[in-house]
């Protein structure tokens, strides 16, 4: 979607981080943003901020509540209308060895980091479909390309959502719709969910890669990974080492096998 100027955009997890920073860059876009977030505050101090640059609307909402999502977004259909623009961006992380998780651990980071993407994008795809226009963006993340040890759980919820949202856009490619489906892929992010990271390839900053992420829907890329060289030399070294040659490249030239001894995580 080259403009997203007179658009409808909605942001899950658009209260704090990334979608927060996506939701400002909208507005100045002209389009019209509707934020869904867990955190009523959160979300009352973000349109406090943003109304100034246009029209930005919030609802409370767990996106891991089936039957919450259902309501609201028949409330959002009621109120705005077709929501052209989706970015699903709600996500959660915890950072432990797997025998570690809680069963609630489990059922919760699959329930929003993958099962909500899908619900939310159900409740909005029929209307694009029917108007022949409209844009997706799923924020999967490099973890859904590269194993790590403390992020099974998330590893596999991100892995899930890379393998859905690509098959989705080529579903709609199918089927001649002019639905766009764009899969982020991005490295540690520092806004606070991955607190306590070291890292020996630069953790991204926030605010250019809202604005990458921007530019990457209205350029209609397909799967984008930030920094751009993780996919393809992720998937060049998987093809050309063995599984222990890829594991002792990871860990001993980038390091990222021990990115999270160290973790915390955001602070509540």
């Amino acid at each position: 979607m080259k403009n997203f100027e007179g658009k409808t955009a909605l942001i899950t997890g658009g209260a704090s981080g990334i979608g927060k920073l996506m939701a400002g860059i909208l507005l100045v876009q002209k389009a019209r943003v509707i934020i869904w977030d867990l955190n009523q505050e959160g979300i009352d101090e973000t349109i406090g901020e943003l109304s100034a640059r246009g029209s930005i609307t919030g609802y409370r909402v767990d996106v891991a509540n089936v039957e919450q999502v259902k309501e609201t977004a028949q409330k959002v259909k009621q109120e705005h209308g077709v929501v052209d623009v989706l970015i699903n961006n709600a996500g959660i992380v915890v950072g432990k060895y797997f025998h570690e998780h809680t069963t609630n651990d489990i059922l919760k980071t699959m329930e929003v980091n993958t099962h909500a993407p899908m619900l939310v994008t159900r409740e909005f795809l029929g209307d694009m479909m029917k108007q022949n226009s409209g844009h997706i963006c799923n924020i999967a993340s490099s973890a859904g390309i590269v194993s790590n040890p403390k992020m099974a759980v998330y590893a596999a919820s991100k892995w899930a959502v890379t393998g859905w949202s690509d098959s989705l856009r080529l579903e709609m490619k199918q089927l001649k719709k002019n639905v766009g489906v764009t899969t982020i892929m991005p490295y540690y992010i520092n806004t606070g969910m991955f607190d306590g990271v070291q890292s020996r390839i630069p953790i991204l900053k926030p605010e250019p890669t809202a604005h990458r992420i921007i530019k990457a829907m209205r350029k209609g890329k397909k799967m984008v990974t930030f920094p751009r060289y993780i996919y393809p030399l992720t998937r060049i070294s998987q093809g050309l080492f063995s599984t222990n040659g890829f594991d002792w490249l990871a860990s001993n030239v980038f390091g990222i096998y021990t990115t999270m001894e160290h973790f915390k995580g955001r602070k509540s």
